[in-house]
């Protein structure tokens, strides 16, 4: 009697019976170990655990079966299979390998995901026609030579959109720019919110333009997003020829300052152009903030224009500040600063009215007040700026209420105030009031009382913003 050890298929069932069994239990302790880290690998080792070893197992008992009696090669169906299985995994691998543990800055994680997934298909489609060439014996050479012929035919007739393809192929792997980033085009500037094979979706002002990839792989665009100036938002502006050039850039640097999309640090170029224009360029933080930017400086500018006597797009007209609304405003408030009726005449040359837009600095911090402010109409908000950068509002300005309290004293204060609606007030200069309180020791008393009055109040608010802070000192008052 032969051996049982000595037949052919003894060790091959050996190797199923006790390495099947085997590779499942490392496998499993590898694929928990993976999912506890949540690696993306823990999917491969799962493939390789639950079909590429059964199916490599019963591969491996059928080759050595004979099974001449039946019509279909059970054999050869496993092995085809099982080769399917592996190329799965092997692909699998080389993708984690390449591309998913890619770092951030190597040329791997730039590859676009539809070249991988491109390379992807065509490697299988490869792998599995010699699969079926090395299994089944099919003869794959007529076929890989009608694929050649019909993507020729099929490239002729279809050049135009298979060029819009492949230049969106090479726009994603070069990647000049990225959802989200700004660009400019052929006089277009907007924002990337689509890019896919055939084009690029540009979100601009008037709606979104689609670009084709063809047309911007041949043509020159700016990258807004990735330049190292900040943007400028810019426009042109247009006043009086009687107005001073040096007053006018003056005013429109510092509303530019103020605007809440300014880049710190950064001001703003005014250049006379013809006619009495000017060319304004304003460094902003992101091209997003471009209309909003342009919409916010026109409104301001307006403001600060009619308060330095500028005349705007050629206005020579103003009706709010005129000497009858600054004598009856001027009446209005005489009591405040104890005015007899003989004395408005004398005042109201020199003091005037003034408006300012919601959002506007009305005062700014460690700036010595030019003034009081008395309010007409609309709001305003005092804010106390603190060392950590916070800013809390202790108090809130209405009609009948003074700003600049600080202006005898010549006091810069730490506080800022900032217009919440559109704000009409009295300015009286600082040369004015010391004139007043000369004469009426009773304005410098309310005036002192008025100080520490508003010192309570913001001490009250900043407590209960749970704020420490020393509030000895006036330097909150404004």
């Amino acid at each position: 009697m032969t051996d049982i050890w000595v037949q052919p298929w003894f060790w091959p069932a050996v190797v199923v019976v006790i390495g099947l069994p085997v590779t499942l239990l490392v496998l499993t302790e590898i694929q928990s170990s993976l999912e506890r880290r949540g690696s993306r690998a823990a999917r491969i080792v799962l493939l390789l655990r639950n079909y590429v070893a059964p199916v490599g197992a019963l591969l491996l008992l059928l080759s050595q079966a004979r099974y001449a009696s039946v019509d279909l090669n059970w054999t050869q169906i496993t092995g085809t299979v099982f080769g399917f299985l592996l190329i799965l995994v092997l692909l699998n691998g080389l993708n984690y390998a390449l591309f998913v543990t890619a770092k951030e800055t190597s040329w791997r994680s730039k590859v676009p995901s539809i070249f991988v997934d491109i390379v992807r298909v065509i490697l299988i489609l490869v792998s599995l026609a010699v699969l079926f060439s090395v299994v089944w014996g099919a003869d794959i050479g007529g076929l890989f030579t009608a694929l050649g012929v019909g993507s020729i035919v099929i490239g002729l007739s279809l050049q135009n959109a298979v060029g819009s393809v492949v230049s969106g192929l090479l726009l994603l792997f070069e990647q000049p720019f990225k959802l989200g980033d700004w660009i400019e085009t052929g006089g277009l500037r907007g924002r990337i919110v689509e890019v896919n094979w055939r084009a690029v979706h540009l979100k601009t002002s008037r709606g979104v333009q689609i670009i084709p990839n063809a047309s911007l792989a041949g043509s020159s665009f700016m990258n807004l997003t990735r330049n190292d100036a900040p943007f400028e938002a810019s426009l042109t502006v247009k006043f009086a020829t009687d107005d001073a050039p040096d007053v006018v850039i003056d005013v429109c640097t510092r509303v530019a300052a103020d605007l809440p999309f300014a880049a710190p640090g950064e001001p703003a170029t005014v250049t006379p152009i013809e006619k009495a224009k000017y060319e304004v360029d304003i460094p902003i933080v992101s091209p997003g903030n471009n209309s909003a930017t342009l919409r916010q400086f026109r409104t301001r500018l307006w403001y600060a224009a009619r308060r330095a006597d500028l005349h705007l797009d050629g206005d020579l007209t103003d009706n709010f500040n005129t000497s009858e609304n600054v004598l009856a405003q001027l009446k209005a408030f005489s009591p405040a600063l104890y005015l007899a009726e003989s004395d408005l005449a004398v005042i109201a040359p020199q003091v005037r009215l003034e408006r300012y837009g919601a959002g506007e600095a009305v005062e700014r911090p460690l700036v010595v007040p030019d003034g009081m402010r008395y309010v007409i109409s609309g709001t305003a908000a005092l804010y106390a700026s603190l060392e950590s950068g916070i800013e809390v509002v202790f108090a809130n300005l209405s009609a009948g209420d003074v700003m600049g309290l600080t202006a005898l004293t010549r006091q810069g204060v730490s506080a800022r105030i900032t217009a919440t609606t559109d704000l009409s007030v009295l300015f009286v200069p600082t040369a004015v009031l010391d004139a007043l309180v000369t004469s009426r020791p009773r304005l410098a008393r309310d005036i002192g009382l008025e100080i520490d009055n508003r010192l309570s109040r913001a001490k009250a608010a900043l407590v209960a913003a749970g704020v420490e802070v020393d509030l000895d000192s006036s330097r909150l008052i404004a």
